[in-house]
């Protein structure tokens, strides 16, 4: 547990993963100059769905990062104060339009319809959370790091992947790594 409140409930033990496997069909593109306009419309679709709860919403990811090219996905973290209170959280996503896609330990993702907003809900404090914002806030000042992790992703979507999530853990070396670099140069 990582805020000071007692959650209300266990979390979940397992990973679901809602609709299984899915292969990963898009490429990477060039950065838009539209994607912090998506993240501000999300952002703010996500604050009324929420009006009643504390939370806390950064854009996060590759689209978060001017000049890196990404997948055409705006990811967005929120933060909660209790991961297991899903109640206080998903039930206003889902009204608002969002998709349970995955249920973790620690983690929820909605998003869009179309596939084009991930929406990660954390505890606040959780260390996952941190994690994103140490790395998007270092690719957008460092531009060697933010090209070798753009070469990292062109050489990996060059290759066909059955499993999305099969992508994001290859990226794992190179994220570690510049995170790594990240901490050294605080």
């Amino acid at each position: 547990m990582t805020n000071s409140s007692k959650p209300r409930r266990p979390d979940v033990t397992t990973v679901e993963i809602i609709g299984g496997a899915e292969a990963l069909d898009v490429g990477l593109h060039s950065y838009d100059t539209r994607w912090p306009e998506v993240y501000l419309h999300h952002r703010r679709r996500i604050l009324e769905a929420l009006a009643a709860v504390d939370v806390d919403v950064e854009h996060i990811g590759s689209t978060s990062v001017p000049g890196l090219a990404a997948k055409p996905i705006v990811d967005i973290v929120v933060a909660v104060a209790d991961i297991t209170a899903e109640e206080d959280y998903l039930d206003g996503l889902l009204a608002a339009g969002y998709e349970l896609r995955v249920r973790e330990p620690g983690h929820r993702l909605v998003r869009t319809p179309t596939r084009d907003v991930h929406v990660h809900v954390y505890e606040r404090g959780d260390a996952a959370v941190h994690e994103y914002l140490l790395l998007r806030d270092h690719l957008r000042t460092n531009a060697d790091d933010r090209a070798l992790y753009e070469s990292v992703k062109r050489t990996l979507l060059s290759q066909q992947w059955n499993d999305m999530n099969d992508y994001a853990d290859a990226k794992s070396d190179v994220i570690l790594a510049i995170k790594t670099r990240a901490r050294e140069a605080r």
